[in-house]
């Protein structure tokens, strides 16, 4: 099943192109808010997939191209993400052993993982670079676990401005799914609804700028599609990292113009 969160956050189901309004059917899970009655949903999963099946399947649908895409996941507890690996939760987890990861799992979607690379000063860069705002893009739906039949067999496509940079499979992670669970939940307990990003492949990226396009599509997933603002206005070049290693040169391109490029 397809889940999405629309117009003013009303839960949805997918059903080709149309969108089913399916709130009446969680009204009664205890929640706040939107994020609360996802998380909410995800944690009751069992309790409530068989009326959300028949609301969707006897509704009427909306054109998608009529509704506001909403986030699947408005408010998840924890967002992880691997670095240098290149997910999704259902019930709580806690020190999960690898061979049972794959039970814990909800569903899948398309995270971008933003990095505000080079930011100064130097010293807590990993909270710097990834925590601020706007930097963790997800969408357009969340895909339940069920109809994904091989997590680690997914193409993973990334265009900028049309151009395609990144075109690799998630069979090349370094750790797999299963193992990933397994750290993380060595470390703290997952709520239903958190995230686990797994990472990306590096080597086909270049800066985002004003005015980009950026397009995620992986394999059953959809496209989650962003626009670029940044009113500093500032420029990079559009090289990317492998373009960089071949040149033998490290690290990423360096700003051109604006606050804080190199004199």
């Amino acid at each position: 099943m397809k889940l999405l969160m629309f117009n003013d956050f009303r839960l949805g189901v997918l059903k080709g192109d149309t969108v089913v309004d399916v709130t009446a059917v969680v009204q009664k899970i205890p929640h706040t808010g939107p994020g609360d009655l996802m998380n909410g949903l995800i944690a009751r999963w069992p309790e409530y997939r068989g009326a959300l099946e028949k609301a969707a399947s006897e509704g009427k649908g909306l054109p998608v191209s009529q509704v506001k895409i909403r986030p699947p996941l408005p408010k998840p507890v924890n967002v992880d993400c691997m670095a240098v690996n290149y997910m999704e939760d259902g019930k709580r987890a806690k020190n999960v052993k690898a061979a049972d990861a794959m039970g814990y799992i909800f569903g899948y979607v398309n995270f971008i993982d933003g990095s505000a690379r080079g930011v100064l000063p130097p010293g807590n860069t990993f909270y710097q670079m990834k925590s601020r705002d706007t930097f963790a893009p997800i969408g357009p739906y969340l895909v339940t676990a069920d109809e994904i039949k091989d997590p680690q067999k997914l193409q993973v496509k990334l265009w900028v401005n049309g151009q395609l940079k990144q075109n690799y499979n998630t069979d090349d992670m370094a750790h797999k799914i299963p193992r990933c669970i397994e750290w993380i939940t060595s470390i703290h307990e997952l709520e239903p609804g958190d995230i686990l990003a797994t990472g990306t492949n590096h080597r086909g990226l270049s800066a985002f700028q004003d005015g980009d396009t950026v397009e995620l599509e992986v394999e059953h997933l959809g496209k989650l599609t962003i626009k670029v603002r940044d009113e500093l206005k500032r420029t990079w070049a559009r090289e990317t990292r492998l373009e960089r290693e071949q040149k033998g040169q490290e690290g990423t391109t360096p700003q051109l113009t604006g606050k804080y490029a190199q004199a």
